[in-house]
């Protein structure tokens, strides 16, 4: 099976007191295409810090990140940003909703960044997908934790991503809400075909993946496939 991301010799480190702080040290790993992943470890272990280089989000210090066969390291800023709108999806633990928009706005930003057609038709598809059809006209500030959530996961899959980043996705929502969200987040990834990464606390949770990628003081320790 084809790799969608192909992580190698990937190091993060940053100056701090005029010391090096080792966030990420010497990871290695491939994601195959359509797969379902979760990364777990402790808090401070670099989880975040992974995701985000993963996604592009951030520039490593040194070592290969290839997504969909693109070496991110290589690219510009601006680059970085074509291919995360192209390819890319994230949802974040704290929903990062932009207040003065809508939920169907907000759902259509990534479209409209592309410059795609019918935008409106196709997030009010997702929005009702994720239950929400009848709070498309209300803001963030007028919705739960959890209609939040759902939401971002409308607005991450608004463009058909290849790849789907979730931070922590239920990390601010009640149990019940959680197993929603998580059983949400399974059924649109398998009907999209799209391939997932989480980061998350919640063995559970990462126990319904295919397999866990588990990293302790910057360095990956195991790499197990499950039996889901």
């Amino acid at each position: 099976m084809e790799n969608i991301l192909e992580i190698v010799n990937l190091n993060k480190t940053y100056k701090s007191a005029g010391k090096t702080l080792t966030v990420l040290d010497d990871i290695n790993f491939a994601i195959p295409a359509s797969s379902v992943n979760a990364i777990v470890g402790p808090s401070g272990s670099g989880k975040t810090t992974l995701l985000g280089l993963c996604a592009g989000l951030d520039r490593s210090t040194s070592g290969s990140i290839k997504l969909n066969q693109i070496d991110l390291n290589q690219l510009s800023e601006d680059k970085r940003a074509q291919v995360r709108n192209q390819y890319v999806g994230f949802i974040f633990q704290n929903f990062q909703l932009l207040p003065t928009l809508t939920a169907l706005e907000n759902v259509m930003v990534p479209l409209e960044l592309r410059g795609e057609k019918n935008i409106k038709a196709r997030a009010l598809d997702l929005l009702d997908k994720v239950g929400l059809s009848a709070r498309s006209h209300h803001y963030p500030l007028q919705m739960s934790g959890g209609e939040q959530q759902r939401v971002s996961i409308a607005r991450a899959f608004s463009n058909q991503p290849k790849i789907l980043f979730a931070d922590e996705p239920t990390g601010n929502l009640d149990a019940e809400t959680s197993d929603k969200v998580v059983k949400l987040l399974f059924d649109l990834n398998q009907d999209a075909g799209t391939t997932l990464i989480l980061v998350t606390h919640d063995m559970d949770f990462a126990a319904k993946t295919q397999r866990i990628l588990r990293i302790k003081g910057g360095k990956l320790v195991s790499d197990t496939l499950t039996q889901a």
